[in-house]
């Protein structure tokens, strides 16, 4: 089994819930949403972000297949995450690994 590009992200916010469900939300207009048990998977064809709201943070975790397709993916999550939250001055960056 080959291991998958990833990239994480850990947002500070006070309202991880409200940004995790207002993703799905948005995403899940055009991409499927699987909801999992300590958060929701949206799927982007063959990548994927998971999205998993903590006390204090919102975790995000992009899978593809290669890494520019998990770059892409980093940009649209992330951008619009930070459009979401701009009032509050939401700002994502990301790790690969």
């Amino acid at each position: 089994m080959t291991d998958r590009p990833t990239a994480t992200a850990a947002v500070a916010t006070a309202a991880p819930a409200r940004y995790a469900k207002q993703l799905a939300s948005h995403f899940g207009r055009r991409c499927e949403v699987v909801e999992e048990t300590d958060g929701v998977r949206i799927v982007f064809g063959d990548g994927d972000c998971l999205v998993r709201p903590g006390d204090g943070v919102l975790d995000l975790r992009v899978s593809a297949p290669s890494q520019p397709e998990v770059d892409r993916l980093t940009e649209v999550v992330g951008s619009h995450l930070e459009r979401f939250g701009q009032r509050n001055e939401l700002q994502v960056s990301w790790s690969g690994s």
